[in-house]
């Protein structure tokens, strides 16, 4: 478990790497995924985040002024149980108490994705707990929790709500922090072939096996993430099990992307795929072109990361302002700051700064799967992962 580390307006630091536990989902719409990372780089300095001091926006209700004068009444403080890295936490913290600055103190925890929930609920049941909000992006543990406590969460209608896209709330009371693609990635020099999907992977490895023999990264669908993206890729891309039987007997599991990432650029790997976007992107950046990403033509998950605030919740107001800021213009722009893919119109992108609507603008809104807080049953999974590992002769 990560020790909680407090957070004040000078936010900097890196979390170490998490441990992700099972977690599973089923998938929403689906197309086919096209194109490749935008080129970001240049010489364009990264879009600053610009905030109104103590001003909700105007399209607030004039009853907001009591959630503010709620919070400055609460001691300034906001307690978060996250699985996110706080370098994506940085830019929001810093922006969010620029924006109401007698929030002092924000304790935001590394946990592990399902530990999130776990922590909470054991917390709660010997008496109470300090969290004001839950962030995790487990699919299987968020729809779990929507079963059978979905009375933890409080119930709250941002005020932002219409101004996002209709999957901005995966579950009643839950909103999409950010919508994180996946990549398909591969060492430009070793490679021998510039894939733009799995089938064009499987291509590639036939005209010559032996080269690829354990040569080959996949996520493993024993973790949380690993799971959720390779279930929905399974599930929604025509073909998807005949391209994955070609592939995954040359494949050796890998439990982080960064991980995958350091192994393809060295040449322990010679590609991977379901490889998260929010380190490919600054990995391709920095590689000089030696590492290449690009967006599955054949099917490109995207993992909403969820975040409610806690129906007992300490500090009940804070936790509200902070919700709307970060779906806000403001918050949004803070989050793709952060590393994270931000979903609202009018985010700007730039250097290291990535959106949905770039992901869209690439592949088309059609041609991406959406990944949904639905739960599966035990032999559902253990069926599915028993038929991927089946593959790679595990």
């Amino acid at each position: 478990m990560a020790e909680s580390i407090t957070r004040t307006s000078a936010y900097s630091g890196r979390a170490p790497a998490r441990r992700l536990l099972r977690a599973v989902a089923v998938v929403g719409s689906f197309g086919l995924a096209l194109g490749a990372l935008s080129a970001c780089g240049s010489s364009q300095e990264p879009p600053k985040v610009n905030v109104k001091v103590g001003e909700a926006p105007s399209y607030y209700p004039d009853s907001y002024a009591d959630i503010i004068k709620g919070s400055k009444a609460e001691g300034g403080t906001l307690d978060i149980y996250s699985n996110t890295d706080q370098s994506n936490w940085d830019p929001i913290f810093r922006a969010f108490t620029e924006k109401y600055p007698w929030v002092k103190k924000i304790s935001a925890n590394n946990l592990d994705s399902d530990e999130v929930f776990q922590r909470y609920l054991s917390e709660q049941a010997t008496g109470e707990s300090p969290a004001d909000m839950l962030v995790t992006n487990a699919a299987q543990a968020w729809g779990e929790f929507n079963e059978k406590n979905s009375d933890k969460l409080m119930k709250y209608d941002s005020p932002e709500k219409s101004k996002l896209p209709s999957f901005a709330e995966p579950l009643p009371n839950v909103y999409a922090f950010s919508m994180d693609p996946v990549t398909l990635s591969y060492n430009s020099e070793l490679l021998g072939g510039k894939p733009t999907s799995l089938a064009d992977l499987a291509a590639i490895i036939k005209k010559d096996p032996k080269k690829f023999e354990n040569k080959i990264t996949e996520r493993a669908v024993d973790g949380s993430f690993g799971f959720t993206v390779s279930q929905a890729y399974a599930a929604a891309a025509p073909n998807a099990w005949n391209t994955l039987s070609d592939v995954l007997k040359y494949a050796r599991p890998e439990d982080s992307s960064g991980t995958q990432i350091d192994k393809i650029e060295s040449g322990e790997y010679l590609a991977g795929f379901f490889i998260s976007a929010a380190v490919a992107y600054p990995a391709e950046e920095d590689s000089g072109g030696l590492f290449k990403a690009v967006y599955p033509k054949d099917g490109t998950p995207v993992l909403p990361r969820g975040i409610a605030i806690a129906s007992t919740a300490p500090h009940p107001n804070t936790a509200k302002l902070f919700l709307d800021f970060l779906l806000s213009q403001e918050g949004q722009q803070a989050v793709a700051e952060g590393g994270l893919t931000s979903y609202r119109s009018g985010v700007k992108a730039g250097y290291g700064v990535h959106t949905y609507q770039e992901l869209v603008g690439d592949v088309g809104e059609q041609n991406i799967i959406q990944v949904k807080y639905d739960a599966l049953s035990d032999d559902e999974v253990n069926s599915f992962v028993d038929k991927w590992n089946g593959l790679m002769g595990e």
